[in-house]
């Protein structure tokens, strides 16, 4: 029987350029493969920096929505 993935949230909201990609890769950084990672921010450049991280990383960005200035990406550590 296969373990349930882990699910990280974290709530960036009001912080600005670079702090939600540098607390996102720290975040990556510290979990475990497989681990889920729900990232929520307002910044607007986070739009351009977090996608980027992803690649960086090899994370896989399952989503990416943008609704009223309110940013979620779903990233999962691979």
């Amino acid at each position: 029987m296969k373990a349930a993935a882990v699910t990280v949230a974290l709530d960036l909201k009001g912080l600005k350029c670079p702090l939600p990609a540098l607390r996102t890769r720290k975040a990556l950084a510290q979990a475990t493969a497989g681990t889920r990672l729900v990232v929520t921010c307002t910044d607007p450049m986070a739009v351009i920096d977090i996608p980027h991280l992803a690649h960086e990383t090899g994370a896989v960005l399952e989503t990416q929505e943008v609704e009223a200035g309110l940013l979620t990406f779903v990233l999962v550590k691979a």
